[in-house]
């Protein structure tokens, strides 16, 4: 099993779990008001909690603070990546409209579309 090289020695645990049962990620997301919002838990293998906690040692922050900072990072890049529009039903026929109209003339685009791309010198 590959376990990731850390810049400083990881105390073990002082319980041992003899045949511990398989762990997984495990996130729930739930449509809750917030104050009625269970804990978000994830379930990770040692090695991986390993890994997060010598990142974290490495960013001089917590493992709490550091995942958090990462999941947090991660999501923000997942919604930019993939952004959903929602139109309300109310507009959605002029948004319809608007946009099976005959595209409007440009000068700058039609003046741009003329000009000779750089890489054709």
């Amino acid at each position: 099993m590959f376990t990731w090289p850390t810049p400083y020695p990881i105390q073990p645990k002082t319980k041992t779990i003899l045949n511990p049962p398989p762990t997984y990620d495990n996130v729930i997301l739930t449509h809750v008001p917030p104050s009625s919002r269970p804990p978000l838990s994830v379930r990770i293998t040692p090695p991986e909690r390993d890994m997060l906690e010598a990142a974290a040692a490495q960013s001089r922050t917590n493992l709490s603070d550091f995942v958090r900072r990462k999941a947090l990072e991660a999501a923000e890049q997942e919604l930019i990546a993939h952004p959903i529009v929602t139109i309300p039903a109310a507009d959605w026929e002029k948004f319809e409209a608007w946009a099976n109209a005959p595209a409007k003339p440009s000068p700058p685009l039609r003046k741009l579309a003329k000009t000779k791309p750089a890489w054709q010198g």
